[in-house]
């Protein structure tokens, strides 16, 4: 049984009972229960009988307000059977970490933080994506590549070349782990701008849930911490003839 839909079908009828309470106690009269009232009164029975399966037939009504209140106690009683499920079963859920999105890194947050409260999800990771990539370019001073083509050649184990310095993660660089986390990062932080960015700046627009985005935004917090983490490897300048180093 989905606790939620009952709690929220049982309230949705003790409402419109009480309503009709109401009009018989001010005189009104009613030829029959309105046609809306019946239909929820047919839901609620069923879920009724799923939490109070002890209830029985209502009692022959000796008029039309006792036919009623006798259904809005049924309706009482399984809604708190049905509200202390809910809860026993939030109790008794495992808990679970929870990513808070002012702590992910600032280069994604910061500006997609006033996006984000518009609830403009898609241009929220959209402008994350760019930020993460002019720091990215800032770091290593290069703004003649795209994004996927400047992290993979960033990461890349290769020595660095005139005009294309390395990201270098600290640690010992002869090893399989070290190579393995460079390799990972070039092709994580590739693909992220490949499959995340690339769709967010150019689909009109994305089937995006808000854990979803909120997941996008988590990798570029990723890829933000290794870039602010690495340092940059160059390749050292060449003096020109005739001049002197000082």
């Amino acid at each position: 049984m989905d606790h939620t839909f009952a709690v929220r079908a049982l309230t949705q009828f003790l409402e419109h009972v009480e309503d009709h309470l109401e009009g018989l106690d001010q005189g009104v009269q009613y030829r029959e229960a309105p046609r809306s009232l019946l239909l929820k009164e047919v839901r609620a029975r069923l879920i009724e009988s799923a939490y109070v399966p002890d209830l029985g037939a209502y009692e022959t009504p000796v008029n039309e307000r006792d036919r009623w209140s006798t259904a809005r106690w049924a309706a009482v009683e399984a809604l708190g059977r049905a509200q202390s499920a809910e809860e026993m079963a939030a109790f008794l859920r495992p808990t679970s970490p929870s990513i808070a999105a002012d702590e992910l890194h600032p280069w994604v947050w910061e500006p997609a933080a006033p996006l984000w409260a518009a609830e403009a999800h898609q241009d929220a990771v959209l402008a994350a994506a760019r930020t993460v990539n002019r720091r990215l370019q800032q770091k290593l001073n290069r703004h003649d590549v795209g994004e996927t083509d400047l992290c993979m050649q960033s990461f890349d184990i290769k020595a660095p070349s005139e005009g294309k310095p390395r990201l270098r993660f600290g640690g010992d660089r002869n090893t399989p782990t070290w190579k393995a986390r460079q390799d990972g990062a070039k092709y994580a932080a590739a693909g992220a701008f490949l499959a995340i960015r690339n769709l967010a700046a150019h689909a009109d627009e994305v089937s995006w849930t808000q854990q979803e985005a909120l997941e996008y935004l988590a990798s570029f917090s990723v890829i933000s911490r290794w870039i602010e983490e690495c340092t940059v490897e160059s390749v050292p300048s060449v003096v020109a003839a005739g001049e002197t180093c000082r």
